[in-house]
């Protein structure tokens, strides 16, 4: 009714201002062609899957004129035909839904003939009839008395399009969905409101080893039944199914051979509309005043999984706390079992901040592994080993370590170390260096009980097989990492939280976590169809590739095996740890790692903190699923802690990440692969709108919800110190790393 409605508001002012006119065409409407004229496209929009109307009449006259203008108020393209042969030639083409033939006069052609030709037809008569019968034979399945009058002529296709025209378009739908449940690999069943098998398709055949004879139009009572079903899990599926509510859970079926089956078993009630006063479903609905007009329920029996998943155990205690909850209540745990329903619980939907194109591109760039590899493009980075040809000697030990340098590690415990000082000083070899004064710091030459000189000589390989030639992605990023890594770890909460193999582990996947790095982002080498990215499914690609080559280059040779004097166990543990850090660090699970770590430690320490002024044991600290979260939180953190530095360093590496991207940026464009950040063009890109971007969407809350487990106040007003600055340079449209006047 709401179609019909708008189609008529639609048309009246076109009916007002072209009556005439329109009348006028349809007067020269008298060849033996069918032309076809187009009726409001509006109300043809709101019923997209309706056909034209044919009207077949020997000649224009008020009858032909009246279906005419009704199927201009009803919205309905109409197509007019004179002769037999148009006609045909007209409905191959169109293939109306509704036809009209005039059978008033039958001198000009043979209505019933043309019928024979043209299914589901609508006749048109002047006189009564004995009987229709000849007719409903003929084809035609509807017959009009002459009545010129629009409203009738109307109200007959109104009646028509909601009828058999709807009716048609469910049984085509109906017929589309058998076919694709006769192929579907999983085992269905469909019975009526009183329990009587309607349908079973092949897959339930041969699951249950019935044939579908010996099951349609039987009542599912008169099957045999397993006995390893709760005594009440009968009545407890009834229960739901009576409110209009799906069930899932394990039931056991029994098999025609007589065994018991267990399957995982959805349940779900089909809705019907209308339905009689005195059906027995009346009731059954009396609980929610949205279901009062709803009837003929009938259930699918969906056979899927044969093991009870955690999640499933969670939905059905919320349908059993539905039962005796109010309407409203029970909405709510609609709402609630429909988001348990989705695969990405943890993330976030990426909507309103999607709008600016920093943030857009930095998501894009990321979060993502963009689109897959196009035409036979080919990007395979090489390793840039760099062997540092300096003079300066390679330390035996800490103690060895020059006074230059030594002096620059006195330093290395506070957050305001300056790691360039450091880069400058050992010529882009800090790592070595910091990795040896951080290590013995946290004694991890004694827990893995490796010499110094191992230690020294992994430290080494590792650090050669990151990329000096990248802008960011280099050993001294590495450094930052590990250093930042140490000073959480130094946190009495983060202390108290982990054992001494999580703390070793840390160091590790810090040192490691972006080794041979191309200066390129997962995307870039997804596009490009890099060796990696073929490799590893354009998932995760480098942090897969981080953590594999780490281990390789540690246990090729005995010199540099950290871990060759530590049994199996303990490597296997380390081992998964350091892998598990690593890929944390990916950006894809960003929203999913910080939203776990907020609802499962820092809400339930805040709750605890109610009642307890302790503030150095979080709850459920011991928990291995909780030091998870906490090592996998420490090192995102320390990742991407250059906002939380002081001024110039937050500054120095905002310049460094911005001339890797324009890198990317410039190869992309060389090599003809889809740009995934366009706005870090270095022609026109604004380091300080970026910087905010991404402070704003990936930073603050993380770094909130992580100072509110840690207490790091000081990093905290960094990042607003900082934050302001950005706020400051583009608020003055300026594009740079600093204003012209403090370069």
């Amino acid at each position: 009714m709401q179609v019909s409605h708008l189609a008529r508001v639609a048309h009246l002012t076109v009916e007002k201002l072209y009556h005439k006119g329109m009348k006028y065409l349809v007067q020269r409407h008298t060849g033996t062609s069918c032309r076809s004229w187009g009726l409001n496209p509006v109300a043809l929009l709101q019923m997209p899957h309706f056909k034209p109307v044919l009207l077949i009449f020997a000649k224009e006259d008020s009858q032909s004129d009246g279906f005419w203008w009704a199927c201009d108020r009803a919205g309905y393209r109409c197509n007019i035909a004179r002769t037999p042969e148009s006609a045909l030639e007209c409905f191959l083409d169109k293939h109306h839904e509704i036809i009209v033939i005039d059978h008033r006069q039958t001198r000009n052609f043979d209505a019933e003939a043309v019928c024979r030709y043209l299914p589901s037809c609508h006749i048109l008569g002047d006189r009564e009839e004995a009987s229709v019968l000849p007719l409903l034979h003929a084809g035609f399945n509807r017959r009009f008395m002459e009545n010129s009058n629009i409203i009738a002529c109307y109200n007959e296709l109104i009646q028509i399009e909601h009828g058999e025209v709807r009716s048609q378009f469910k049984l085509r739908a109906c017929n589309s969905v058998f076919t694709a449940l006769d192929h579907c690999h999983e085992a269905i069943e469909i019975t009526s409101d009183d329990h009587v098998i309607q349908y079973v398709n092949p897959a339930f055949e041969r699951m249950m080893g019935y044939h579908k004879g010996e099951l349609l139009g039987k009542e599912l009572a008169e099957l045999p039944k397993s006995d390893k079903n709760r005594a009440d899990l009968l009545d407890t599926i009834n229960t739901c199914i009576k409110k209009g509510k799906e069930w899932q859970g394990v039931y056991y079926a029994r098999r025609k051979s007589g065994d018991s089956i267990q399957q995982h078993v959805k349940i779900t009630p089909v809705i019907g509309q209308g339905g009689h006063q005195n059906q027995t479903q009346l009731s059954l609905f009396s609980s929610a005043p949205s279901l009062q007009n709803r009837r003929y329920p009938s259930m699918a029996r969906i056979h899927s999984m044969t093991i009870e998943a955690p999640i499933t155990k969670v939905i059905n205690i919320i349908n059993a706390a539905q039962e005796n909850s109010p309407v409203t209540v029970a909405e709510a745990l609609d709402r609630v079992l429909e988001i348990l329903r989705t695969t990405e619980l943890y993330s976030p939907q990426l909507g309103t901040k999607d709008e600016d194109p920093h943030t857009s591109d930095l998501v894009g760039g990321l979060m993502t592994d963009g689109l897959r590899r196009l035409s036979g493009n080919e990007y395979v980075f090489t390793k840039n080993v760099h062997q540092s040809h300096s003079h300066l000697a390679m330390p035996i030990t800490i103690n060895d370590v020059p006074p230059c340098i030594a002096q620059l590690l006195d330093n290395e415990e506070s957050w305001e170390f300056n790691i360039f000082e450091l880069e400058a000083v050992t010529h882009k070899r800090p790592l070595v260096y910091l990795g040896l004064k951080v290590f013995s710091r946290f004694g991890v030459c004694e827990f893995l009980h490796c010499s110094e000189t191992t230690l020294r000589a992994w430290l080494q390989v590792i650090e050669a097989n990151y990329h000096s030639s990248n802008a960011y992605h280099n050993s001294t990023h590495a450094a930052d990492v590990l250093h930042a890594t140490a000073f959480f770890l130094g946190k009495e909460r983060v202390k108290g939280s982990l054992d001494q193999l999580d703390e070793v582990a840390a160091l590790i996947a810090a040192t490691v976590h972006d080794v041979d790095h191309p200066g390129r982002t997962n995307s870039f080498l997804c596009n490009a169809g890099s060796e990696l990215a073929v490799l590893y499914n354009d998932t995760a690609v480098l942090e897969s590739h981080h953590t594999a080559l780490a281990f390789q280059l540690t246990v090729k040779d005995s010199k540099c095996n950290i871990f060759k004097n530590i049994d199996r166990n303990h490597y296997r543990t380390l081992r998964q740890a350091i892998i598990d850090m690593v890929l944390a660090t990916e950006m894809t699970k960003h929203f999913e790692h910080v939203n776990k770590f907020v609802n499962s430690i820092n809400k339930p320490m805040a709750a605890e903190s109610e009642g307890s002024d302790c503030e150095c044991n979080p709850t459920g600290k011991n928990f291995p699923e909780n030091q998870i979260l906490i090592k996998r939180m420490m090192i995102k953190c320390a990742d991407v802690a250059n906002p939380c530095r002081p001024l110039d360093l937050c500054i120095e590496w905002a310049g460094r990440i911005s001339e890797e991207y324009f890198a990317q940026t410039d190869e992309e464009k060389r090599q003809g692969l889809p740009v995934v950040m366009p706005v870090f063009d270095r022609n026109t890109c604004s380091i300080p709108k970026s910087q905010i971007s991404f402070i704003d969407y990936f930073i603050t809350d993380m770094f909130d919800a992580w100072d509110a487990f840690a207490h790091l106040p000081a990093l905290m007003q960094h990042l607003a110190d900082n934050y302001k600055h950005w706020k400051t340079l583009d608020d003055l449209k300026c594009k740079s790393l600093r204003l012209p006047s403090d370069s």
